[in-house]
C-alpha cells in the first residue's frame, strides 16, 4: 500500500529543511523545560527565563566574558597542538610500518586510560597554570585525531594507489594527490571528536587545577546552591560545541568538495 502523495511530498519538503526541523526541536525543548521547572525545587533545578536572568546579570559584570576568554586560551593552546601532532602522528603510523608498529601500543594503552586518574601525575609535571590545562587538554583531545588519522590513511584502497603509480606518479604526489584528499573524512571526523572532549578536558583542567574560568564558574555556583548561574557555564559550553562542530564541517565540506557531490549524486 502506497503512502498518499502529499504525504510524500510534506516528508520530503522537511527533509530539505534540516535548520527548521532542528530550531523547532530546540524551541520544544525549551519550552517543556520551562513549564516544568517552575514547579520543580529551586535549589536542584532551574528554567529558562531565571537561566536568561542570571546569564544577563554575570554578562554585565563582566563575570562571563573573563570567565570565556580564561577558558578559550588554554582551550585554543590545546587543540592546536592536538590537530597539528594528531594528524602528523597518524599519517606517520599509517605511512610507516615500523612507527606503526613502536607506537601502536602506547597509543591504545594511553588511550584506555582515564585521563582524570593522570591528573595529579600531570599537574606535578606541568604546574597547575596554563601549561597544566594545555596539557591536560592535549592530552585528552589527540587520541580521536591519531586514530581517525591513521584510519583514514589505511582505508585507501589500493586499486586507487596503483592507478596513480600506473599514471607515473611519484610517492609525494600520491600521498598529496590520493592518500591525503581520501583521508580527509576520517581526519575530519577525527578534529568533531577531539572538540567534544576537548571542553571536556577543559572543564576538568580548570575544576583540578587553579581554579579559573567556566569551571570556576560551575563550582562557585554549585558551592552557592545557585542553580540558575550553574546552568549558565553548562549552556555556554553546549553552544561553543555546537558552533564549533558546525565550523569543522564547513571546513570539511570545503576541503572534500568531491565527497559531497558524490552524496549529491546518491540522493538524487
Amino acid at each position: 500500500m502506497r503512502a498518499p502523495a502529499d504525504t510524500l511530498s510534506l516528508g520530503a519538503s522537511l527533509r530539505d529543511r534540516p535548520n527548521a526541523i532542528r530550531a523547532m526541536a530546540v524551541v520544544l525543548f525549551f519550552a517543556l523545560w520551562e513549564y516544568y521547572g517552575r514547579s520543580s525545587n529551586p535549589l536542584f533545578m532551574s528554567y529558562p527565563s531565571a537561566i536568561a536572568n542570571a546569564a544577563w546579570i554575570v554578562t554585565l559584570d563582566g563575570t562571563l566574558a573573563k570567565a570565556l576568554i580564561e577558558s578559550l586560551v588554554p582551550f585554543g593552546i590545546g587543540m592546536a597542538i592536538s590537530i597539528v601532532g594528531g594528524i602528523a602522528w597518524g599519517v606517520l603510523m599509517g605511512r610507516y610500518w615500523l612507527f606503526e608498529y613502536v607506537t601502536d601500543p602506547y597509543v591504545n594503552a594511553l588511550y584506555a586510560i582515564p585521563r582524570v586518574a593522570l591528573v595529579p601525575l600531570i599537574t606535578l609535571a606541568a604546574g597547575l597554570q596554563i601549561g597544566g590545562k594545555v596539557t591536560i587538554i592535549a592530552s585528552i583531545a589527540i587520541f580521536p585525531i591519531i586514530i581517525n588519522t591513521y584510519a583514514g590513511i589505511k582505508d585507501v584502497r589500493g586499486r586507487m594507489i596503483e592507478i596513480g603509480q600506473a599514471f607515473g606518479a611519484t610517492d609525494r604526489q600520491i600521498f598529496y594527490k590520493i592518500m591525503l584528499p581520501a583521508a580527509v573524512p576520517f581526519i575530519m571526523a577525527g578534529i568533531r571528536l577531539a572538540v567534544g572532549v576537548g571542553i571536556i578536558g577543559m572543564v576538568v583542567a580548570e575544576l583540578f587545577t587553579a581554579a579559573s574560568g567556566l569551571g570556576a564558574m560551575i563550582l562557585r555556583s554549585a558551592n552557592a546552591m545557585a542553580t540558575d548561574r550553574l546552568f549558565v557555564p553548562i549552556l555556554v559550553l553546549a553552544v561553543f560545541g555546537v558552533v564549533l562542530t558546525e565550523l569543522v564541517q564547513v571546513f570539511e565540506r570545503r576541503l572534500s568538495k568531491w565527497r559531497v557531490l558524490e552524496r549529491e549524486r546518491t540522493n538524487q
